[in-house]
Formats: C-alpha cells, sequence, structure tokens
C-alpha cells in the first residue's frame, strides 16, 4: 500500500498504517469504516458490504478492528452480514499489545426490536453490548439481559449522543462504526461521526444497491476533509474527517 497524499512516505507497512489510523487519546473518537463501488453502491449483488472487499481492504479492515475498543454495528448488518463475536486471528496481536487494549474488541449493536442471534448475544473474549431504547419490549429486553449488556438510549429512538458517551463510560471511546447506512445516515445527521475511512473499490455497478448513507436527506450536508489517500491495486484508500 502506498501514500498519495501527503506523498511522504510513500511505501507503508503495517507499522506505518498502525500510526496513520492511530485514536486520539484525549476524547472519544467515532470512526465510520465502508466500501463501495465508484458509483457509490456500498454493497455487493448480493446485498452484502463483504463482496464489495478485496484483500487490501480486508487487511485494512482487520487493522481498524485492532486500533478499536467496539465495534458499532446495526441489527439489520448483523443479519445480513452474519456477525458474529470477534476472535483474535482477525486481529493485529502486536498491535492491541502494544496499545493495552483488550485481546478483542466488543461488538455494540443499535436494535430497537432486539431481535438478535444469540450466538452474538452471548459475546466472546469480549461481551456483547446492546443499545437500544426505553420503548423496547420488556420481555425481550429481559432475555437480552441474561446474555448481554443492555444499554437504554432513547425513548422511541435510539439516541446516539446517548448510547456514545455509555460506551465510553464504559472505558470504550475508541469507536468504529462499521454500518449499515441506516446507522451511517443517523450517525452523521446527530453530529457524532469524527472520521470517515472510505475504500473505493475501481467497479460501477449500476442497480438498487444502498450508498452508503441512506435515509432522510442531512441538512445541512456534513462536510468533511481529505485526511490522507493511500492506493493499492487500483483501489483507493481515503480518511476524512469532520471540519
Amino acid at each position: 500500500m502506498q501514500s498519495l497524499f501527503p506523498a511522504s512516505p510513500n511505501e507503508l507497512d503495517d507499522s506505518d498504517l498502525a500510526q496513520l489510523y492511530a485514536y486520539p487519546l484525549e476524547r472519544r473518537w467515532v470512526r465510520a469504516n465502508f466500501v463501495c463501488t465508484l458509483d457509490g453502491a456500498a454493497q455487493g449483488p448480493d446485498m452484502r458490504s463483504g463482496t464489495l472487499s478485496s484483500p487490501a481492504d480486508h487487511h485494512l479492515f482487520a487493522l481498524l478492528r485492532s486500533l478499536c475498543d467496539v465495534v458499532l454495528i446495526g441489527a439489520h448488518t448483523t443479519r445480513v452480514e452474519g456477525y458474529q463475536p470477534v476472535v483474535e486471528d482477525e486481529m493485529n496481536e502486536a498491535v492491541r499489545t502494544e496499545l493495552g487494549l483488550a485481546p478483542v474488541p466488543s461488538i455494540a449493536v443499535v436494535s430497537r426490536s432486539l431481535h438478535l442471534d444469540p450466538g452474538l448475544l452471548r459475546g466472546g473474549r469480549a461481551p456483547t453490548i446492546v443499545i437500544t431504547t426505553a420503548a423496547a419490549s420488556a420481555d425481550v429486553r429481559a432475555d437480552v439481559e441474561a446474555l448481554a449488556t443492555v444499554v437504554v438510549a432513547g425513548e422511541h429512538s435510539v439516541d446516539l449522543g446517548v448510547a456514545l458517551d455509555a460506551l465510553a463510560a464504559l472505558g470504550l471511546q475508541r469507536i468504529l462504526c462499521e454500518g449499515g447506512p441506516s446507522l451511517m445516515r443517523d450517525l452523521v445527521a446527530s453530529g457524532q461521526l469524527d472520521e470517515l475511512c472510505l475504500t473505493l473499490t475501481p467497479r460501477i455497478s449500476a442497480g438498487d444497491a444502498l450508498r452508503l448513507a441512506h435515509g432522510a436527506a442531512i441538512a445541512p450536508p456534513a462536510e468533511l476533509r481529505l485526511r490522507h489517500l493511500l492506493e493499492s491495486d487500483g483501489e483507493l484508500f481515503c480518511r476524512y474527517d469532520r471540519n
């Protein structure tokens, strides 16, 4: 992988990438990571983002997970993409050890219905956290609480500011959002997104696949600035933060 902007250093190894993508230490930081086609599709032909990924994107995906405390994800995306607790061989162990992080990050799922895979709820080396609303079914919530930590954030819809504050209070301030597009839209609209890491895969697919963010228009649109641009085999790896 090479750096196009800024141009130095040009060729980047894993140590360079870990430094480039390091989280700030002084505050909670919310990073989103997505892959999309040149015409904006954030899903492959099977409606999953994973089918857009390449070996280089997989490598960066693993590195970004290696740097975070918690992976934030929407419930629908966990079902579509088949999410399970993160395991050690998906991580860069040396990076996590150097940073003093837990062996694996937790997964925090945003869900109003609370209909989630029991295997995901049970967690693994790190506990799963479920973020829901006060209006969620009390009976279903009790079942979920028997398996996972539950955070109530909002009455009828999830208040992402409250949810993210609750994660930080649990010591999880390096937050990595992996989607999906509806959660991404709400995260941006709430003003809580600090950074976007976007892989542009060099293909045009057309069709009805969702874009990076899906839902009501955000007004005014969020303005981002380019922090760096990397390249590998024709793929571009962009990193933006909020102005």
